[in-house]
């Protein structure tokens, strides 16, 4: 029974390592979340847009009156000589110690200051709305760049296997000439033509596994993995394109929703309160202050040996600032960074425009190529097929033969690549957009 036991608990224990030893399966959309979560350019990205969020308060734009509580000791050490006019007698006093102390707490308020303190604070909320924008660009970066690499990673998956497969192609067909080779239907010349194509095939396939390697690591990096190098599958093995999107409705989005025109409107707005800050000395401004202390003196000359004070002290103070010199020129040059603001910002969204219909053209002609590449594939697998047959029957040279299996991996690779490229445009559509965060769905 004891052995039975042991036995039972050993299995178990091998049966739960083996489970922990799978590689990990990931879809794109656990690719996606384990970025978002541990990528580090998000987290310093993040962190900034916390410190805009701290520096957006009403303290920081001035609202707030200060308070200070200081104390502080002062002495004087003195001789003197006094002489009398009268009786002409000098009296002497030497290392006289005169000592004051003092405690008091202070108030100082900016109650007006000529609309600066609350264009302060509306700078500091746009800054605050600018440092959430620039997080979600990082977001939408990270997205794209993910799901670019993991598509890149389905390509290279299935390059790696048609590469596989024309290795076994040129292996049964070495296998066939080195056969006859021996028998006398095939010469020395062919034998060697189908080694070296055999040996080319599988020179490209080791390549590729090295490509596949590199795709590996960018998205473990992307991932923030502690072990860039950790072994991995994905699920998706083929590369699915959405065939449905819109011109109109992209550019529609893209002028509500994209990361990099919105950041333009916000440096625009910051633009304008900068110049309102500017106009603020055109005004007056009030200011209160007081406080409440205490001061001891201590006198070694005098009538009197000590003096001590307690009491409240307060006060308003209205000032007009009439000239700085730099009022013009500062004004003058905030009216020109509105200028340039708004300037940048139809710059952008033209650039936008540009960038949109050049990528929906790519995706059109792309989504056509697709399609006349799906025909090619099938009518270089059906050469494929009819070549083999009359290579089996003596009827084709080695070099025919040779040709239509490169036809026939050329038109693999030329669909594949349609495809991720196709795939890359759609992402890249979907980010210009503010779409690109449906990958997470």
């Amino acid at each position: 029974m004891k052995h039975r036991t042991c036995l039972l608990l050993i299995t178990a224990v091998c049966l739960c390592t083996g489970i922990q030893a799978q590689p990990p399966v990931y879809t794109l959309k656990e690719c996606l979340e384990q970025g978002l979560l541990n990528n580090y350019s998000l987290r310093i990205t993040r962190n900034e847009e916390h410190i805009s969020r701290n520096n957006s308060t009403l303290a920081n734009a001035g609202y707030l009156p200060t308070l200070d509580l200081a104390a502080g000791y002062s002495g004087t050490l003195n001789s003197t000589d006094t002489k009398d006019r009268a009786t002409g007698t000098t009296t002497s006093q030497n290392n006289a110690l005169d000592q004051t102390i003092d405690a008091g707490i202070d108030l100082n308020w900016t109650i007006f200051d000529g609309f600066n303190i609350s264009a302060n604070y509306q700078q500091l909320k746009e800054l605050e709305r600018q440092g959430e924008t620039n997080t979600r660009i990082a977001i939408e970066d990270l997205v794209a760049n993910i799901a670019a690499e993991y598509y890149n990673y389905v390509q290279q998956k299935i390059r790696l296997e048609n590469f596989r497969y024309a290795m076994s192609l040129s292996r049964e067909r070495l296998r066939i000439v080195e056969a006859r080779f021996h028998i006398g239907d095939f010469s020395r010349l062919d034998y060697q033509q189908a080694k070296v194509d055999f040996n080319a095939d599988s020179a490209q396939y080791m390549k590729q596994q090295e490509a596949l390697h590199t795709s590996r690591i960018m998205l473990n990096e992307l991932m923030a993995k502690k072990d860039v190098d950790e072994f991995f599958i994905i699920r998706d093995s083929l590369i699915n394109i959405d065939q449905v999107l819109d011109f109109d409705e992209l550019w529609n989005a893209t002028l509500q929703a994209n990361a990099s025109l919105l950041v333009a409107i916000q440096n625009q707005n910051i633009a304008r309160l900068d110049y309102k800050k500017v106009c603020s000395r055109d005004y007056p401004y009030v200011r209160l202050n007081g406080g409440y202390g205490y001061s001891l003196n201590k006198y070694e000359m005098g009538a009197n040996s000590r003096r001590s004070t307690l009491g409240l002290n307060f006060g308003v103070t209205v000032g007009f600032k009439l000239f700085d010199g730099n009022r013009r020129r500062e004004r003058r040059n905030a009216s020109l960074a509105i200028q340039n603001a708004r300037l940048e910002r139809e710059q952008v969204e033209q650039t936008l425009r540009a960038d949109l219909s050049n990528l929906w053209q790519a995706y059109r002609n792309n989504l056509e190529l697709l399609g006349l590449e799906r025909q090619n594939v099938i009518a270089a697998r059906d050469n494929h097929e009819i070549a083999m047959e009359r290579y089996m029957l003596g009827d084709l040279s080695g070099i025919e033969m040779r040709e239509a299996q490169k036809s026939l991996l050329d038109a693999e690779e030329r669909i594949l690549s349609a495809q991720y490229d196709t795939k890359m445009c759609e992402i890249s559509l979907l980010q210009i957009s503010g779409k690109v965060l449906e990958y997470m769905e």
